[in-house]
């Protein structure tokens, strides 16, 4: 890692702001899926950041960050009419500067997740209109604090918001509809595309990506069947989507997979425009990636999910409290393939962390020795790919407080930063130090050099 390598921790707006009924906000459709119960906990408050942003800002400060990525409500910015809201954009105008004034680089994500529950009432993001509406809320931001963010993420993790909510229906909106998944995931990367012109238009001076989530995958033995189950997999889970941001059009295989199971024969005859590809594959500054772990594949599990969540504080051996196996060669590994495989401009890890459940000790002080070691581990695997070759110019823990982890509620602890959500009184957790002095280190880091 060099010294302009960037540091930085990450957050988003639903987990972690609170503030629903501030602002003029109106709801998007994990506010709809709280009110129907299919949450433990709800967002209402979450971490009341709305509140307590600039309290959270001085923590960031102390830990020593160069950047803090953040995504913004489309929410609080946009009336129900798709109109802009001055008081939902000036909550953000506090955050974006008291960023700035302490030092700290704002990274904006424009999309994670929360889309106005009216867009979903009108079709949600199987319908093309909500591409438009997308370009519409992206030209209202980019415009109004582009003359201070310079690095945008347009979409996040757009696989989980197609498939998990459209398909799965484990989260918001709920819909339980392979063609709505495969219309969604088209949809959310047109939206990209569209986005990344329109950021540029209003910001020349921007640096553009997409966060894209991974599973990277091995089959579960040297049988054909099960090497069958893992490309498919791969395909289904990464293909879909890093091809065509990367210029590739979709997977051939997995055309013809979905084209087979009758998938495709449900969406709009004319689901993929003219032009819809060479759109969504508008070159981008720079590749977001978000990794957590690996996977094992073999026959009969080519689209499913990963394993139930391994409940208690007391994981087994290997894995978080998320029930995800700790791999982070495979991490390593997977940053090779994609350099060799896309060759991006640039790799930055929008996200990396592990759940545990660690709480304050008699003396007050966390010692979540299990994270530390994850962290470390994989911030090693980082700076192995770095020395193979891999342009990997930053790196976002997640996450930086305890937040409200979807489905999960506030049972899974990510953060560096222990939250009571009784009091929201905060905790730096040995993490938070631990990366503090990680952070400190930069100039001792590898050089990014190709070994001889």
């Amino acid at each position: 890692m060099a010294n302009d390598f960037t540091w930085g921790v990450a957050t988003s707006a639903y987990q972690v702001e609170g503030g629903r009924f501030k602002d003029g906000k109106v709801n998007s459709i994990w506010d709809t899926f709280s009110d129907t119960g299919r949450l433990p906990e709800s967002g209402d408050v979450a971490c009341d950041h709305y509140h307590r942003y600039l309290e959270d800002i001085a923590l960031m400060s102390d830990l020593g960050v160069d950047a803090y990525r953040m995504s913004i409500a489309w929410t609080r910015v946009v009336d129900n009419s798709g109109q802009a809201n001055p008081a939902g954009l000036a909550f953000y105008d506090g955050v974006i500067d008291a960023l700035i004034a302490a030092g700290i680089t704002p990274w904006v994500t424009l999309y994670h997740w929360d889309l106005p529950q009216g867009l979903e009432d009108a079709g949600g993001w199987p319908d093309r209109s909500t591409v438009d509406a997308f370009a519409s809320y992206s030209n209202i931001v980019s415009n109004h604090f582009g003359n201070r963010v310079k690095h945008w993420i347009t979409i996040n993790e757009p696989w989980v918001a197609a498939m998990l909510g459209y398909r799965e229906g484990v989260f918001a909106p709920g819909r339980t509809s392979m063609a709505d998944a495969l219309a969604a995931s088209h949809h959310l990367l047109l939206a990209h595309g569209r986005a990344v012109a329109t950021i540029r238009a209003n910001v020349p001076d921007a640096q553009v990506g997409i966060a894209l989530d991974c599973r990277p995958s091995q089959p579960a033995s040297a049988n054909q069947a099960d090497a069958e189950a893992n490309r498919h997999f791969d395909g289904f889970r990464n293909r879909w989507f890093f091809d065509p941001v990367f210029g590739l059009g979709y997977p051939q295989d997995m055309l013809d997979a979905y084209a087979s199971a009758e998938y495709l024969s449900s969406l709009h005859p004319d689901w993929l425009k003219d032009g819809d590809l060479e759109t969504i594959a508008t070159t981008i500054d720079f590749l977001g990636l978000n990794y957590y772990t690996s996977l094992v594949i073999g026959a009969g599990s080519e689209e499913a999910e990963e394993g139930a969540v391994r409940p208690g504080p007391n994981p087994p051996a290997g894995y978080t409290e998320m029930g995800w196996a700790i791999k982070p060669d495979a991490f390593r590994q997977y940053l090779g393939h994609l350099n060799a495989t896309y060759s991006p401009r640039s790799i930055v890890i929008t996200e990396n962390g592990a759940s545990f459940g660690d709480a304050p000790g008699p003396d007050g002080q966390v010692r979540d020795l299990r994270r530390q070691q994850y962290l470390e581990s994989h911030l090693a695997a980082v700076d192995h790919a770095i020395g193979e070759g891999v342009p990997v110019d930053g790196y976002f823990l997640w996450s930086f407080l305890d937040n409200l982890e979807w489905t999960s509620g506030f049972a899974q602890r990510f953060g560096i930063v222990h939250v009571d959500h009784t009091t929201q009184a905060r905790t730096p957790k040995g993490s938070f130090h631990w990366y503090r002095r990680r952070i400190g280190r930069r100039s001792r880091s590898i050089d990014r050099q190709v070994p001889d």
